[in-house]
């Protein structure tokens, strides 16, 4: 079944459990007879999986550099998978948007937020998610939750650089709470889940 356009985002730091409530809502989507797209930044294409590679695994890469890379492959994104599965009514589900870039590569890597919106603002065509959800969680504890001993480049960063991308990510949420929703990352994942699906529920109904 296909119902009105919607495109919802999960953010969060490393380990936050938003990749794992991104599949979920992905699934409960398909269960609830909504056809859906489940896609992640970067990533999702041929070309941005590339791309991600590069990121994650490159030794040394300059937070313009990075910016430039994020974006080429969220363009990719947005023309080959999101916008057409807009257009032929499925509800989108994306794992990281362009608030990561403001996060990470703003607060946290000190590039100037305006600049990187408006990169954004060219990479995405101007497309803003209908629900943002944050998965907000301490640095300290999500760490502990990573079991593999194969961390990429960001996984590697201190505590004290996690903690900005958090303080960026808060201060994105606070800024807009008509479409972003605050979620403690600490709680239960089936409690989380089902927060989130309260929410969505109320804007495919």
């Amino acid at each position: 079944m296909t119902r009105k356009k919607t495109f919802i985002v999960l953010e969060g730091v490393e380990g936050s459990g938003k990749s794992t409530q991104s599949l979920l809502l992905s699934e409960r989507l398909a269960l609830e007879g909504i056809d859906n797209l489940l896609v992640r930044e970067p990533g999702s294409t041929n070309t941005g999986e590339k791309i991600r590679n590069l990121i994650l695994q490159a030794t040394e890469l300059n937070p313009l550099s990075e910016l430039f890379l994020f974006s080429a492959a969220r363009s990719e994104l947005i023309q080959n998978e999101i916008l057409p599965a807009l257009k032929s009514g499925l509800a989108v589900v994306c794992d990281r948007y362009t608030y990561s870039s403001i996060a990470y590569q703003g607060y946290a890597k000190g590039l100037d937020p305006n600049v990187i919106s408006k990169i954004n603002s060219i990479a995405t065509e101007r497309l803003e998610p209908d629900l943002v959800f944050l998965l907000d969680i301490e640095p300290e504890l999500s760490f502990g939750r990573k079991i593999s001993d194969s961390k990429d480049r960001f996984e590697k960063e201190s505590t004290e650089f996690h903690n900005q991308v958090r303080k960026g990510y808060l201060s994105l949420a606070k800024s807009n709470p008509r479409i972003w929703n605050i979620l403690d990352g600490q709680k239960p994942k089936k409690e989380i889940q089902e927060l989130i699906w309260q929410k969505v529920s109320n804007i495919i109904a």
